[in-house]
């Protein structure tokens, strides 16, 4: 089972990050995008942050311990569901997006479990 980053409390939000839309969701996902241990970060030059049509729903968070590397993380008070950012789309095929396969997209309950909330919307 992989390890999945799903922030927990608020963090810094830093660039690179997701550009577009800033209006609140329309209705609730059942699924959202969760990034997984294997996160590289792209060396600084994410794949899937140009994908994301949600203004910083995906963003940058240095690794401390080894800088200058890090990884992206969804925010999942932000994210839509709409798989833009996964790189496998209906059976399997190939889609634009994480070319490490780092992004999974989880249930909503799963996440909500997980940050101890229920989402509204």
């Amino acid at each position: 089972m992989p390890v999945y980053y799903i922030p927990t409390q608020e963090v810094v939000k830093r660039e690179p990050k997701s550009q577009g839309i800033n209006t609140p969701r329309k209705k609730k996902p059942r699924e959202l995008a969760v990034i997984t241990e294997c996160c590289t970060g792209c060396a600084g030059s994410p794949a899937c942050v140009p994908y994301c049509p949600v203004e910083d729903c995906m963003y940058w968070v240095p690794d401390e311990e080894h800088p200058p590397f890090g990884r992206i993380e969804v925010d999942p008070y932000l994210c839509i569901g709409c798989k833009k950012c996964v790189s496998k789309g209906p059976d399997g095929c190939f889609l634009d997006g994480c070319p490490w396969d780092a992004i999974e997209m989880v249930p909503i309950e799963e996440v909500e479990a997980r940050l101890g909330v229920k989402f509204q919307i």
